[in-house]
């Protein structure tokens, strides 16, 4: 694709020769010949000096590194737009494969496929357009909207709404039982049954292997334009506000409630039944025990503001020295004290 083509395609100004071929895309530290990159931050600035890239995506305020380039107020997302024009997705034609195995009163939507090993429950309803990739499980009374995404190897269990245009990537498990147990007095475990369901809005996004669990009773939510990444647990009734992100290894007890637009980075912990306000960023590995007031930035094991997080790390690699010099000053403190008493 020309470059002056491309420019068009993204609403871009574009600087330099239009008429170049721009062949693919790759990160501007690897980018050869022929292909596009980008850059969005001044620390990575340095790397224009070395980069082969053909052409570039830059900040209106970065200067021209003597290459064609594109102008954007985000390089980052046009990029990505650029990708989904290099290298869309490939969709399966509609139909349903041979080995497929549909329930009772099963609706499918105009365009659906339904891929080898697949198994449809009963009142199963399918929106148009929408994909079920190999050895998918769709127990009874499932809603999936137009067109959603499974990819192979997902469960989705009874009674479980999922919405339009929504992704789950390999290994998903929706709407299993959440672990509730009540205790008897013997020591033992009562399993309360889990009766309630799922509900995934639209543009929801499940990473593989994440989990989301049903409540025992009422409804466990994904608010639209939420992204799960990779091996997330999602404790049964939580309920998650819109365009939230929980990045890979999150796990939220039962009953968590988080406001939108919250950020929850790799392995971080919450506690049952805490609310999380909207706008809220955990660092990695935070534990949240408690509940935490929207637009706050947290780390740390329990969770303190991160400005305090960042001092108290800071100390944190002085103990030894710090805990050397209290045992000095005790010595010469206990001399001291020894010569005052006699």
């Amino acid at each position: 694709m020309k470059l002056g083509e491309l420019a068009k395609q993204l609403d871009c100004p574009a600087e330099g020769d239009l008429g170049i071929d721009i062949l693919g895309l790759a990160a501007l530290s690897e980018a050869g010949p022929g292909e596009l990159s980008f850059l969005d931050s001044e620390k990575h600035l340095h790397l224009l000096k070395s980069t082969r890239a053909t052409a570039l995506i830059l900040p209106p305020t970065f200067a021209a590194p003597g290459v064609p380039c594109l102008r954007s107020e985000q390089p980052r997302l046009t990029f990505a737009r650029a990708l989904a024009l290099f290298y869309p997705p490939r969709r399966p034609a509609p139909g349903i494969h041979p080995t497929a195995v549909l329930g009772r009163n099963v609706r499918l939507g105009e365009g659906v496929y339904l891929g080898p090993h697949t198994v449809v429950g009963d009142d199963v309803e399918i929106g148009e357009g929408a994909i079920v990739y190999a050895n998918c499980t769709l127990y009874d009374d499932v809603q999936i909207g137009a067109r959603t995404l499974i990819h192979a190897n997902c469960v989705v269990h009874e009674r479980t709404r999922i919405g339009a245009d929504c992704v789950l990537q390999a290994g998903a498990v929706i709407g299993a039982e959440g672990h509730g147990f009540v205790p008897m007095a013997d020591g033992s475990w009562h399993r309360m049954p889990q009766v309630g369901h799922v509900v995934i809005e639209d543009g929801v996004e499940v990473g593989a292997n994440s989990t989301v669990d049903r409540p025992a009773t009422g409804v466990t939510r994904l608010g639209r334009g939420t992204k799960l990444d990779n091996l997330v647990m999602v404790g049964h009734g939580c309920q998650i506000d819109e365009n939230c992100m929980l990045i890979a290894q999150v796990g939220l007890g039962g009953g968590v409630k988080i406001g939108r637009n919250v950020v929850l980075a790799g392995q971080v912990g919450v506690a049952d039944h805490v609310s999380i306000g909207e706008r809220t960023v955990a660092t990695a590995k935070t534990g949240i025990p408690g509940n935490i007031e929207a637009g706050a930035l947290v780390s740390g094991y329990p969770a303190i503001p991160h400005n305090i997080w960042l001092r108290a790390s800071a100390v944190l690699r002085k103990l030894p020295e710090l805990h050397q010099s209290v045992r000095d000053l005790q010595r010469r403190l206990a001399a001291l004290q020894q010569r005052l008493d006699t």
